[in-house]
């Protein structure tokens, strides 16, 4: 991978946020800088084939921000050879809990950008509408296992054949490298200015075996990198 490929995506991709304020321009330069499911995410393609893309617990838009940046470098004829196609979006929609993000993602695209919107909402209620692809990164052990079962059902119902559900979890069968994500998750969620609550993990089998009889094929990719910790993207696609 190239990383001065990658360091003009973040530098694209995290401008926007400076209409934000410095907190919001900084963590998306963090995020999408040193998080390496984004890089996965444009590396493999995984997102270059859904034009509609919904992203549950979307945050300020980090997610929908890159998508265009590389969507806009590839466009101008930057794109690595040894890549998957990049990604063409056509309706980004996110919906976030969290009123402090929504207020930092309209400062960051604007009221009516022409491909994204964010709205204030709960994932848990929030209509799902008929996208190509879902995705929840590190949000979906805030709900409990009730809900957690009933919304990966609504998700499994609004995706077509082939559709994709991308998600990050945390495996909680890894002992003290889970804890130590856990510890991670919650000071980012304080520094964002979120209160801390009760988390619902699972063990990675019990995901997969969940996702499975919803009619999921399910890739598992550890996404810690060199950190030790238990950080599992699970992506997911519609037999």
């Amino acid at each position: 991978m190239s990383q001065a490929f990658v360091q003009d995506l973040v530098d694209h991709a995290s401008q926007r946020f400076r209409a934000g304020g410095r907190f919001a321009y900084h963590y998306s330069r963090g995020k999408l800088g040193y998080d390496t499911i984004f890089h996965d995410i444009l590396r493999r393609g995984l997102l270059s084939h859904t034009p509609r893309v919904l992203d549950l617990g979307s945050g300020q838009g980090s997610l929908f921000s890159w998508l265009l940046a590389a969507q806009q470098l590839a466009a101008q004829g930057h794109w690595p050879g040894d890549w998957a196609a990049p990604p063409q979006p056509q309706a980004l929609r996110g919906v976030e809990l969290m009123g402090r993000d929504v207020n930092r993602a309209v400062r960051a695209f604007g009221a009516t950008h022409p491909v994204v919107r964010i709205e204030l909402g709960d994932m848990t209620r929030a209509e799902l509408g008929r996208p190509d692809a879902i995705t929840i990164l590190d949000a979906l052990h805030y709900v409990d296992y009730r809900r957690q079962s009933a919304l990966l059902a609504r998700i499994r119902d609004a995706l077509p054949h082939g559709g994709v559900f991308l998600t990050r979890i945390g495996d909680a069968s890894a002992g003290w490298r889970y804890q130590m994500g856990l510890n991670i998750d919650r000071a980012v969620t304080f520094a964002r200015g979120h209160r801390l609550s009760r988390l619902y993990a699972r063990p990675l089998a019990e995901w997969r075996a969940e996702l499975e009889s919803l009619g999921f094929e399910v890739d598992s990719r550890d996404m810690s990198g060199n950190k030790p910790l238990a950080n599992v993207m699970l992506h997911c696609r519609v037999r």
